[in-house]
């Protein structure tokens, strides 16, 4: 059975950084994509950065692009954002999801949120 797990979540101090870990479990993430999203009290749940397993494309919101690294270690079948110079703003839950890696067209797709997504960690950052 399929189980997507984060961790790396906690306090961070404006400026700091976090490392985000999302491990999978019961299948390799080989040829898939993963997807780290994040939802802030009373607020949408909001892209944050994809990569592809498949061929490494990577894709970035612009209100992470240049402070978060996605990346991917193929021995621990785990998926990481690293993430700098944090904000106030980026407090949030972040979860990942699993899903194909994206089309031609740069379609990328997430599987059922049910089955395929994680619990989400909580990422707080205030002085």
């Amino acid at each position: 059975q399929l189980q997507l797990a984060e961790s790396g979540g906690g306090l961070a101090q404006p400026g700091g950084s976090l490392r985000l870990s999302c491990a999978a479990s019961g299948l390799s993430l080989d040829h898939y994509a993963i997807g780290w999203f994040r939802q802030a009290p009373g607020k949408e749940r909001e892209e944050v950065s994809y990569i592809s397993t498949s061929d490494d494309s990577t894709y970035y919101a612009d209100s992470v692009k240049g402070r978060f690294t996605i990346s991917r270690d193929n021995a621990k079948n785990t998926v990481y954002l690293q993430m700098n110079s944090l904000k106030p703003e980026d407090t949030a839950v972040y979860y990942c999801a699993l899903g194909p890696p994206p089309s031609s067209d740069s379609t990328w797709r997430w599987l059922s949120e049910h089955d395929y997504w994680g619990q989400g960690t909580q990422v707080t950052v205030s002085s």
